[in-house]
C-alpha cells in the first residue's frame, strides 16, 4: 500500500483516536514527511518494499545530513526514528504490511549531553538588558522573566491566559504535555514584570480578539518564532555570544535550582517531567561543576 496513504490514515488516527495535541501532531507530521521524502528518493513508495536496512540507512542519513540538510543531533534523530517506527507499527496493526521492519532499529547513542545554560550573572544581564519604556519592552521582559522564573516551556508560557496569572497567590498553574497541569511558584521579579506588562503593555496590543497573556502588535497570541526572536535580541543587547533559545532559560532555571540545593524530585515536579530519569541530567551538571572545582583546587587533582 502507498506509504503516503498509510501515513495520512495514521496521522488522522493519532488526532482522532489518540487525541494528540496540535503541537505534537505538527511535529509528527513534519517528521513523517521527512521520512516519506527520503523513501521517495530511495524509490520506496510502498511500505511493503521497505526493509530494516532502509530504516537504518535513513537514520544514518539524518545523523550525517544529506541533500543539503543539517545533520541532526542524536536526540532529534531519535525522535524522527520514533515517528518512522510508529508508522510501520501502525501499518502492521492495520494489515497493510506483513512485518514491522523498523521495530529492531535502535536509536543513536546520545552519550551524556548536557544542555547549554546561562550563569546567574548572564541571566541577570539578559533580563536587565531589555528596555521597558514601551509596551513591547514590557511584554518581552515579562515573557523572559516568566520563562526563567517558572521554568516553563515556551509553548506553555505562550498558552497562558490572562486569568492564569491574576489573583494567583504567588503560584501559577501551567498546562504541559498531555494536558497535564502542575503548580509552579512565580517569583517576585517575574510577578512584578508580568504585572507591569498587564497594566502598561498588554492593553496597548489588545483588540479583544484573544485572552492570551502574551500578545503581538496585532492583538493575536504571540508565536514561538517571535519568542525566539525576543531572546535572541535580548542576548545581543546583553553581549551574550552563546547560542541560546527560550529553552535555555528552562535549563538555566533547573540548573540554578539544583546548584542552590533543590532536590531532583522537586525539580522534576516543577519542570513537569514524567520521569525523574529526565531530570537526572541536572545532577550530572552539578557533578561536573564539583569536579571542575576539585580539579582547580585540589593539590593532587
Amino acid at each position: 500500500m502507498n506509504a503516503r496513504d498509510i501515513a495520512g490514515t495514521w496521522l488522522n488516527h493519532l488526532a482522532v483516536e489518540r487525541g494528540l495535541s496540535q503541537n505534537t501532531l505538527s511535529n509528527y507530521r513534519r517528521d513523517v514527511e521527512r521520512y516519506l521524502d527520503w523513501l521517495d528518493r530511495a524509490g520506496k513508495t510502498d511500505l511493503s518494499d521497505v526493509s530494516t536496512a532502509d530504516v537504518e540507512a535513513y537514520l544514518q542519513d539524518l545523523r550525517r545530513g544529506v541533500d543539503g540538510a543539517k545533520p541532526l543531533a542524536s536526540s532529534s534523530a531519535s525522535r524522527a526514528l520514533v515517528v518512522a517506527r510508529g508508522l510501520h507499527k501502525f501499518a502492521v496493526s492495520e494489515g497493510n504490511v506483513a512485518a514491522d521492519v523498523a521495530a529492531d532499529v535502535s536509536p543513536p547513542s546520545s552519550g551524556q549531553h548536557l544542555p547549554d545554560t546561562l550563569t546567574v550573572a548572564e541571566v541577570t544581564s539578559l533580563l536587565d538588558a531589555i528596555p521597558t519604556e514601551d509596551p513591547i519592552g514590557l511584554r518581552d521582559k515579562a515573557l523572559l522573566e516568566l520563562l526563567y522564573g517558572t521554568g516553563a516551556r515556551v509553548s506553555e508560557a505562550l498558552a497562558l491566559l490572562v486569568d492564569d496569572v491574576t489573583d494567583n497567590d504567588g503560584v501559577i498553574v501551567i498546562t504541559g504535555k498531555g494536558d497535564k497541569q502542575r503548580i509552579v511558584p512565580i517569583g517576585s521579579h517575574a510577578r512584578d514584570a508580568v504585572d507591569a506588562y498587564l497594566v502598561r503593555g498588554r492593553p496597548v496590543f489588545s483588540r479583544g480578539k484573544s485572552h492570551a497573556l502574551f500578545l503581538n502588535k496585532r492583538g493575536g497570541a504571540l508565536s514561538r518564532q517571535s519568542a525566539w526572536t525576543i531572546i535572541k535580541h535580548a542576548a545581543e543587547r546583553a553581549g551574550i555570544d552563546k547560542e541560546i533559545s527560550p529553552h535555555t532559560l528552562r535549563h538555566s532555571y533547573a540548573t540554578h535550582l539544583r546548584e542552590g540545593g533543590a532536590d531532583v524530585r522537586t525539580i522534576q515536579e516543577l519542570l513537569g517531567h514524567s520521569s525523574v530519569t529526565t531530570t537526572q541530567i541536572y545532577t550530572h551538571i552539578t557533578a561536573d561543576n564539583l569536579r571542575e572545582g576539585w580539579n582547580l583546587a585540589h593539590p593532587r587533582a
